[in-house]
């Protein structure tokens, strides 16, 4: 096991023999970590955490420590990290809350970038991106490969769809549509299908196409949601994609950007 003499590892965690912590890393008890995983250094991870395999830790990062929410107080709570996830120089991850579940969760293959801040109970999924300084207040739901850009903001309790991605420098204060892009110019709004992103992706063309109809109709026909919703029942050919896009919006609890 490659320890290096410089770190403290309390001996209740438990490391992988292939796992690697470098100089002057810090893991504290109920810390598990997987195969392959490697904290390049100066890195603090408190338990109760667990940490998949083929991991990248980069310098100056903390793990699971306690919630900066003030009615934190002290409860047993959870960090889970998938595989292969890359979390860059001072990124911070936050463990659960009583009030949102007691856990913190982050899916596999996706990359933090530095300065990017996870708050408490909020969960992510896999193969998304969080861009420098993205800042996630406690109970965010950022779904499978959303993308969301550079000093953004995402207010507590917000759903981010399924292959979203949202511009640099937005404050995002409602949930945002799977497969739009959204960003702030001049104020957050959609600005029709992720067509780049989800082109990239293996999206048929047909689908995206659908998609780009169905955004127009929700945010410039001047239709409220409702109707919008009706004309693209009406117009658009039933898909997986359309129909997630609807039922998104049926479940939304704090509305969604338009």
């Amino acid at each position: 096991m490659a320890i290096h003499p410089t770190a403290i590892v309390d001996p209740l965690a438990r490391i992988s023999e292939s796992a690697e912590i470098g100089p002057y890393c810090i893991v504290g008890p109920e810390v598990e970590i997987g195969a392959r995983t490697r904290l390049m250094a100066n890195l603090y991870v408190e338990g109760p955490t667990w940490i998949g395999e083929d991991n990248l830790f980069y310098p100056f990062s903390t793990v699971g420590v306690a919630s900066q929410d003030l009615k934190y107080m002290g409860e047993r709570a959870e960090t889970r990290i998938g595989d292969r996830n890359r979390i860059r120089e001072f990124v911070t991850i936050h463990r659960g809350t009583q009030g949102g579940g007691l856990l913190t969760s982050i899916g596999s293959d996706n990359l933090l970038m530095t300065y990017a801040h996870v708050a408490h109970d909020v969960r992510i999924g896999s193969h998304v991106i969080l861009g420098n300084s993205v800042g996630l207040a406690g109970h965010v739901t950022i779904e499978d490969w959303a993308d969301v850009s550079p000093f953004s903001g995402v207010h507590q309790f917000c759903r981010i769809g399924r292959h979203a991605f949202i511009g640099p420098y937005s404050v995002i204060k409602q949930d945002v549509l799977p497969y739009s892009l959204t960003s702030n110019k001049p104020e957050v709004a959609v600005f029709g299908a992720n067509s780049i992103g989800l082109e990239r992706r293996g999206f048929e063309k047909n689908v995206i196409e659908s998609l780009q109809t169905a955004f127009r109709l929700l945010s410039r026909s001047q239709l409220n949601t409702s109707q919008a919703i009706e004309r693209i029942r009406a117009e658009i050919l039933p898909c997986a994609e359309v129909d997630e896009l609807i039922e998104f919006i049926r479940s939304s609890e704090r509305g969604v950007v338009k």
